[in-house]
């Protein structure tokens, strides 16, 4: 039987006018982003669909991103389309927790822009790197790596594609080593810090303060935890691994291989961008991702589910 996977972008996907239509042409959409700029304390709406420098700067980026993901959602689910299972990669997993039913949709936002300021200001700008290293096989980059201090894998994202982070000066050293023993290329990301590295323990630990004040419930469905690339459906181990995600490996590309072992054939990505997309095609090039990026998007997906099912 076919199973549909929601999934959610992280950071870096964001664009201006992101979920703009949403926002002007649904009422549920413009509910989410009008709760978001009351629990903030500025516009969303602003942040997202106004040029402005905010948008690219971490502690307004995730707030922005999960906001535009919810509100995606909320629309898409009016229209009766439910997802079997739900991931998302970095920040895209609190999306992927409100769309599981686990967490509210105030939480989530709520959350992740504390979640942004603590990531933030954890590392002095400068004292923090990350670098994608391409066409290299991950078990020969943790080879290369795994003597070297202050540098870790950050993402596993697809196969060729591996995020490093740590040290600024250890992430470029590993850079020219990673060159040396066959990495096509390594180019340094334009980020404010080492997220995903040991660096952010610091970060995780306050995180797991503001946590303390989310309502937890148990999974409406299941979701697959950055973490782990484990199905989640206790919700005793939610927060926990919330906290951890901080500071350790983000494995999607195994997270992706969980779902599609257990049935998944069709992912939904819901959000700016078609990032996910494009590393499931290089993950498993037999199964369908279709994307909603813009209001029109939820009716060609919901055609293309229904051409499928007859």
């Amino acid at each position: 039987m076919s199973k549909i996977a929601f999934i959610y972008p992280g950071q870096g996907a964001q664009v201006c006018g992101m979920g703009q239509d949403f926002y002007e042409q649904t009422e549920s959409g413009k509910q989410v982003f009008d709760l978001a700029s009351k629990l903030l304390g500025f516009s969303v709406p602003e942040l997202c669909f106004e040029k402005n420098d905010r948008l690219d700067i971490t502690e307004y980026t995730q707030a922005a991103m999960v906001t535009t993901s919810i509100a995606m959602t909320k629309v898409l689910e009016e229209k009766g389309i439910k997802p079997d299972v739900t991931a998302g990669l970095s920040l895209g997993e609190y999306c992927a927790l409100y769309a599981a039913g686990v967490i509210s949709e105030a939480d989530a936002i709520f959350t992740v822009r504390q979640r942004g300021i603590l990531m933030q200001e954890e590392v002095p700008v400068g004292q923090g790197a990350m670098a994608a290293v391409l066409a290299m096989d991950a078990a020969a980059i943790e080879a290369v790596i795994a003597d070297m201090e202050g540098v870790q894998i950050a993402n596993y994202n697809c196969p060729g594609q591996i995020v490093i982070s740590g040290k600024t000066e250890a992430v470029k050293e590993a850079c020219e080593k990673l060159k040396e023993a066959g990495a096509k290329r390594t180019i340094l990301l334009n980020v404010s810090g080492p997220f995903h590295s040991r660096m952010l323990t610091g970060a995780g630990e306050k995180l797991s303060k503001v946590l303390e004040n989310v309502e937890v419930h148990i999974p409406v469905i299941p979701y697959v935890a950055n973490v782990t690339a484990e199905y989640v459906t206790d919700k005793e181990q939610v927060k926990p691994l919330l906290t951890k995600q901080v500071f350790s490996s983000v494995r999607w590309q195994q997270s992706v291989e969980t779902m599609i072992a257990q049935g998944v054939d069709k992912f939904i990505e819901i959000g700016p961008g078609k990032t996910l997309a494009g590393f499931i095609k290089k993950i498993n090039k037999t199964v369908k991702v279709l994307n909603i990026e813009k209001l029109e998007d939820v009716d060609k997906v919901i055609k293309a589910l229904e051409g499928e099912a007859c």
